[in-house]
Parts: structure tokens; C-alpha cells; sequence
């Protein structure tokens, strides 16, 4: 749902191959030379889809684990790689509505959708869709009841410390099995660990030590907590959830690399995100109310003892820009 099929649109191949069809992939299993004929029938510059002399080819798909677990080359070639992510705030300029990103995510169709009522229907099947396409279709797990517990377990522990024997417990599923699930979540692209940072020195500084992990939208976030309210109660760590996205996504767009660390020392000093972006790092609160207190900068403030000179941000909810010291 993040637009792979209207980008095809618009680059617009001369020979278009769809494998979901099955009558197509069936002619393509029974016969290993009907790519090369159709190519020698039509002539194309470019194909959407596997490797041939001076022809661009284009493969999109939604999950990278086959890839990743095989370790092949399937394009001896020059291959480059894009990932496509929801939305980004730069992306939807000036129709950005922050209540509906909160809400509903910023999946390109779900977020163009004025039907509120078919978007949460949309978003409730999500969840079923990934299961029997991504899961099911490639057998990932033996037991897909136990999966489907695991993922609405790991829905509700999104943002928070990533323990095993916890969710584990939530799912009533061994936790050697939570450990395999919660790769397959990472490998198809639905959450997305945060380690700390590799370059403190942990003899003098004690974090924390599990990482934090996070859902790429909230919309089939909220879909699988079932609730799309933005009650006091929610409205924090969905708030902070959207930050970390809107990080990922916008830097993924403008092909800039960079870093986030979570960091949290067992004394309890706790920053939301350590960015680290062509060598500088940024320390990053997310604060969900329309005004910040001084009181509640304390923890950035503290933060120049493990980061000299960093640059510190708070990103609110008010409408303006504010400086209160070096914060």
C-alpha cells in the first residue's frame, strides 16, 4: 500500500509481466524461455521484472527476507535499491493534517481516503491481508494462530522495550518462537528495532540495554490495537510513534543515511531519540501537549554529560517555534 504499482504506472515499462496472475505464472513455470521470447517479440527498453543485456528492469516488492535469508545475486548487474515508505510530511506539503497521520497513518491510499468509515475498514483487513499474503504464502511460521497473538502482542507493546519473556507471556507462545516472529516482523518491513548507541562507552555510561521498536504506521498500529481514538491516555505515544516515522520516512525519500538510538540509563534519565546524521548528533523529545514547561526539559539538559555539544530539540504539538537555552 505504500504506491509500488503507481510508480509502475508512471515509469510506465514497455513490457509489463504480472506473476500474481496465476495463469501468467504458470505459463512462466512451464516454460523457462518465455521471458527471453516475449523480449525478442516486443524489443522493450524497459521491463517490469530479472536480468538481460542493456534493458532496465524493474522488480517491486514488499518484503525483502527471501533476499535477505538467500543471500543471492539474482542481478549480476548494476542493481540499485529504493524503499518506499508511507507518506512524509515534505510528501504531503501542504494537505499535512496531523489528527488523520495520528489516526490513520499516512499510507498513500488510506490517507487520500475522505471515507472514514471505509479507511478503518481498510486498515482493519491489513492485518489479515499481511498474514495470508506475506506469512502464510511463504510458510514463515507453523502455527499461525500463535503468530496472529504475537502480532497483536507486539501492536501493544510498540514504543516500548523490546523484552522477549514479556511478549512471550502476552502471547502465550514459547519464547524461542517470539524471537523467530519478531525477525519475520523485521525482515517484512513492519517494525523497526532502535538499538542504543554503539559508540557510548557503556563502563561509564548504564543504559538500558533492550532496544525499543516501533510499527511503520500508525493507522494499521491503531488498527491492530483496535482503536483509532486520540484520547489523552493514547495521544503520547502515538505522537511520539509519528516523530519516529516521519524521521524514517523523509530521510528514506531524500536518500540520506542516518542512525537512531534510544537512550535510557537505569538511573532513570531518559531522552526519546539520539539522531546521528553525517556525524552530528541531535537529541530529540517528543512532547504530545500544546506547551513545554522548562521542568520538562530537564532530561535534555542532563544529556550534555554523555553527548558534549549536541544539538537538542523538542518537537511539540503548539503552533510556535520556541528557545528556552540551547533547547
Amino acid at each position: 500500500q505504500v504506491g509500488k504499482s503507481t510508480l509502475m504506472k508512471v515509469i510506465n515499462p514497455d513490457l509489463k509481466i504480472n506473476l500474481a496472475n496465476e495463469t501468467e505464472y504458470f505459463l512462466f513455470q512451464s516454460d523457462p524461455g518465455e521471458l527471453e521470447k516475449r523480449i525478442a517479440a516486443t524489443k522493450p527498453k524497459a521491463v517490469f521484472i530479472d536480468d538481460h543485456p542493456k534493458i532496465k528492469f524493474y522488480l517491486a516488492g514488499s518484503s525483502a527476507r527471501k533476499l535477505r535469508k538467500g543471500q543471492s545475486n539474482l542481478l549480476p548487474g548494476r542493481l540499485i535499491s529504493y524503499a518506499m515508505h508511507p507518506l512524509s510530511v515534505k510528501e504531503i506539503d501542504e494537505d499535512w493534517q496531523e489528527n488523520k497521520a495520528l489516526q490513520f497513518g499516512t499510507l498513500p491510499g488510506i490517507y487520500k481516503n475522505e471515507n472514514e468509515t471505509e479507511v478503518k475498514n481498510l486498515l482493519g483487513t491489513y492485518a489479515s491481508t499481511y498474514l495470508k499474503e506475506e506469512i502464510m504464502a511463504e510458510s514463515l511460521v507453523r502455527q499461525i494462530d500463535g503468530f496472529i497473538r504475537f502480532l497483536n502482542a507486539a501492536a501493544f507493546s510498540s514504543s516500548e522495550f523490546l523484552e522477549y519473556s514479556k511478549l512471550s507471556k502476552r502471547a502465550k507462545i514459547p519464547r524461542q518462537s517470539v524471537v523467530r516472529h519478531f525477525e519475520i516482523l523485521e525482515d517484512t518491513l513492519i517494525v523497526r528495532k532502535v538499538e542504543n548507541d554503539p559508540h557510548l562507552d557503556l563502563e561509564l555510561v548504564d543504559l538500558v540495554k533492550h532496544p525499543r521498536f516501533y510499527f511503520f504506521d500508525l493507522g494499521v498500529l491503531n488498527a491492530l490495537r483496535g482503536s483509532f481514538s486520540l484520547n489523552q491516555e493514547r495521544i503520547g505515544y502515538l505522537f511520539e510513534h509519528l516523530v519516529f516515522n516521519q524521521i524514517i520516512n523523509s530521510s528514506t525519500i531524500l536518500q540520506n543515511q542516518l542512525n537512531i538510538y534510544n537512550f535510557r540509563t537505569r538511573g532513570g534519565l531518559e531522552v526519546d531519540f539520539i539522531v546521528d546524521f553525517d556525524g552530528k548528533k541531535t537529541a530529540i523529545e517528543c512532547k504530545s501537549s500544546q506547551s513545554v514547561s522548562s521542568s520538562e526539559l530537564n532530561a535534555l539538559k542532563k544529556i550534555d554529560t554523555y553527548y558534549p555539544k549536541i544539538k537538542k530539540i523538542v518537537i511539540y504539538r503548539g503552533l510556535r517555534e520556541l528557545k528556552d537555552g540551547d533547547v
